[in-house]
């Protein structure tokens, strides 16, 4: 079993999910969009409406591999005075009322800033349980590998559709948690049809590893998450989510229609 060889709360979902025989559904939100509170009432409502994992992405200044819906959700979060320190403190009052696995969707510089061994250890201890650090090189990540280890955290990687073979056969014997296959090139965003390259790339990479593989970007509706659904682990849904949360903003609204819309969504492979 390439599972982390600890059983922290991704690892254990996954495990439950493929005991029931169900596919498992990932949502992305901007972490602070529109501010804390909100993220963790969000939090709250997707646990409730069986997501199973949580990515909350982390503001930073220069989203380089996010689309245009994922930068503005990362700018609002900014401008509402988000913070490294604050969005950990939120992910420990999530944790108050919630086991949701939670992964922090990241860039490097961050983890730099703050230096890597208290990044890792502050995450840990307030219960994020697995890091995806967008622009941290597999090949250069042993120091980091080995403080998420020591913290029983997934290191989380990504796979996209130019990844050549070779590379992916070493990126995913390093995943742990669950491989993150980006089923289109360039940076994220709403897509009108699923990638043709879904089926092809998951048995590439199911041949490396038998970490459970989740397949994201652009994914806006039910019917796509089931055609996603039949070649992969997991399906991961943010563009659209995002959408939603920015067209209520501070709206009393906000979280109700968005546990609706995600509910919904969640249909395309439990219905």
């Amino acid at each position: 079993m390439a599972f982390c060889l600890f059983m922290n709360r991704i690892n254990e979902r996954f495990q439950s999910l493929k005991q029931k025989g169900q596919k498992g559904f990932v949502v992305y939100i901007g972490a602070g969009d529109p501010d804390l509170n909100a993220t963790h009432d969000l939090a709250l409502a997707f646990d409730d409406i069986g997501v199973d994992v949580l990515e909350l992405g982390v503001p930073f200044s220069d989203p380089l591999a996010d689309g245009l819906v994922n930068q503005l959700a990362a700018q609002r979060g900014l401008d509402a005075g988000t913070t490294m320190t604050n969005v950990l403190e939120t992910v420990a009052r999530i944790r108050e009322k919630s086991n949701i696995p939670i992964v922090l969707y990241v860039y490097f510089n961050l983890l730099h800033k703050r230096g890597l061994k208290k990044f890792v250890l502050d995450a840990a201890k307030v219960g994020v349980d697995g890091l995806l650090v967008l622009d941290l090189p597999p090949e250069e990540s042993e120091d980091y590998e080995l403080l998420m280890a020591e913290a029983d955290m997934c290191p989380i990687y990504l796979v996209a559709p130019t990844t050549p073979p070779n590379r992916v056969e070493r990126i995913v014997k390093r995943g742990k948690g669950f491989i993150y296959y980006v089923s289109r090139e360039g940076v994220t965003g709403m897509q009108t049809t699923v990638s043709d390259t879904v089926g092809e790339m998951t048995a590439i990479i199911r041949q490396n590893t038998d970490v459970p593989i989740a397949v994201g970007f652009g994914i806006s509706n039910p019917e796509q998450v089931e055609q996603v659904a039949q070649n992969a682990d997991a399906v991961v849904v943010g563009s659209a989510i995002v959408n939603q949360i920015a067209e209520k903003g501070q709206s009393i609204e906000l979280v109700s229609h968005v546990k609706a819309f995600t509910a919904n969504l969640i249909t395309g492979i439990r219905r």
